[in-house]
């Protein structure tokens, strides 16, 4: 069945368009012309956060912010890369959570420390740019605090449950 879905969607906006007597190929050029536009709108906000991302992996600011945050902070040091790239970079995150699980374990106090920090935050940053760059708005008002506010109410209250939780 899920073979024909996409024919008969098709088929269906065919015959609706035969029906309100619209130019269909010329409708069809139209949008494929409008989807070419987005693309073209969209790369340079991702080409500028992938740049941004590897600037600050490859620049070892994050091993030197780990260091200094070592005697400060109560928990395992394994997850501060995530609650510090996340908000930046959704596929960052990913490899992270992939060495963690790696290392200690899904079923780990780290592990779940860390699943809890990729869900209950955002790429935040890497949104912004995207949609925001996409349709040319570059007065974003609040949008960035209270999208890294939320990060960071996501990151204390994964800390505070999963605390509670595994202990």
């Amino acid at each position: 069945m899920s073979n024909y879905v996409i024919p008969i969607i098709i088929l269906i906006i065919i015959i609706y368009g035969i029906k309100e007597k619209r130019n269909i190929y010329e409708d069809f050029l139209n949008g494929a012309k409008e989807g070419l536009l987005l693309i073209y709108n969209i790369i340079p906000p991702i080409l500028a956060i992938t740049f941004a991302v590897n600037i600050f992996v490859k620049s070892n600011f994050l091993n030197d912010t780990l260091l200094f945050l070592k005697p400060i902070i109560n928990i395992p040091l394994e997850v501060i890369p995530m609650a510090l790239l996340r908000p930046i970079s959704g596929t960052a995150t990913l490899a992270i959570l992939q060495s963690i699980f790696s290392l200690y374990g899904p079923d780990s106090f780290i592990g779940y420390l860390a699943s809890t920090f990729q869900g209950c935050t955002d790429t935040t940053i890497y949104v912004l740019a995207l949609y925001f760059g996409s349709i040319k708005i570059t007065k974003t008002r609040y949008a960035l605090i209270v999208g890294l506010f939320a990060d960071l109410i996501g990151i204390i209250s994964a800390i505070v449950v999963i605390s509670i939780v595994y202990t």
